[in-house]
């Protein structure tokens, strides 16, 4: 069973095939583009809404006991405090372990 198409009906086929899916990466475009400003926009509107605190001057750490559980002390260069507690969470997130059961002995900004 051979069937036979003429050459304009297979081009028209192409074109129309092309044209819908050119037509739906361009709507998928689009839907990325406004969720992309939507987001910004939202990030701007809750950094608006609650200014930063004006910077501190750098608060010397108390030689205190240890926490129970506590591995140490940690040497934190030019990262603010806020900061080098988020990379210690984001570490110990990636390597599903409690915090207490892991080590830094130094965190520092690469310039």
């Amino acid at each position: 069973m051979k069937l036979k198409m003429p050459v304009s009906d297979a081009l028209i086929t192409a074109v129309l095939g092309y044209l819908v899916v050119f037509v739906g990466l361009a709507l998928l475009m689009a839907v990325v583009i406004i969720m992309g400003k939507i987001m910004v926009s939202r990030r701007n509107t809750a950094a608006v809404a609650a200014p930063a605190a004006p910077a501190a001057a750098p608060v010397p750490v108390k030689a205190s006991p240890e926490a129970p559980g506590s591995a140490g002390e940690v040497k934190i260069h030019d990262v603010p405090d806020r900061e080098a507690a988020m990379i210690m969470a984001i570490v110990a997130d990636k390597l599903r372990k409690p915090l207490n059961e892991l080590r830094f002995k130094s965190i520092k900004e690469i310039k």
